[in-house]
Order: structure tokens, then C-alpha cells, then sequence
């Protein structure tokens, strides 16, 4: 059994048991989430998609723990101009592992 959910403005299919990094929640580390933007619901054959979301499905999580992401470096320079700009990003991120899907 699967699902697609909606966290952060992105799409994540999940299973049961698996740990994915979202976008940074505001929830304790070790505590509950419930997410209710559940896009699709897939078990076997029976598929349920939503218009736009699935009607009573939710995906409960554990939050895990929270970090920052690699760094990634914004470079930009015009070739015979004196111009050099060099810039850095992380993105903080919520590491969280699903509990249950239910529909």
C-alpha cells in the first residue's frame, strides 16, 4: 500500500515504514503528524485518486529529526565585465518516517 501526499508545496509517494525529508514542519522531534493532503491512495489494484484530494484519507508519521540540506552554490559572473557574484544556500528540512496509511 501506497499514497502520494502534498507537504511543502511537493509531492512525496510514501509506504508504510519508510523515513523521507520534507520541507521543514514545525512539530517536535519524536512527536505525531497527521497529513491530510493525501493526493491518491494505491492498495493492490484499488487505486483511489482524489479531486483534488482523497476524502477521509490521512497518512500518520513520527517526526525524526530536523537538519539542513547540502550546500548549494549560486555562481554568476559576466565574461568581460568585472562582474563576479558567489553565493550560498541550505535548506532546512524535517526527516520523517510513516506509521500508517489509512483511508
Amino acid at each position: 500500500m501506497y499514497a502520494v501526499i502534498k507537504t511543502g508545496g511537493k509531492q512525496y509517494r510514501v509506504s508504510s515504514g519508510e523515513k523521507i525529508k520534507v520541507e521543514q514542519l514545525a512539530a517536535d522531534v519524536g512527536s505525531q503528524i497527521t497529513i491530510d493532503k493525501v493526493l491518491m491512495v494505491a492498495d493492490g489494484d484499488k487505486v483511489s485518486i482524489g479531486k483534488p484530494l482523497v476524502k477521509g484519507a490521512t497518512v500518520q508519521a513520527t517526526v525524526v529529526n530536523h537538519g539542513r540540506g547540502d550546500k548549494v552554490r549560486i555562481f554568476k559572473m559576466r565574461r568581460r565585465k568585472h562582474f563576479k557574484k558567489q553565493q550560498g544556500h541550505r535548506q532546512n528540512y524535517t526527516e520523517i518516517q510513516v506509521d500508517q496509511i489509512s483511508v
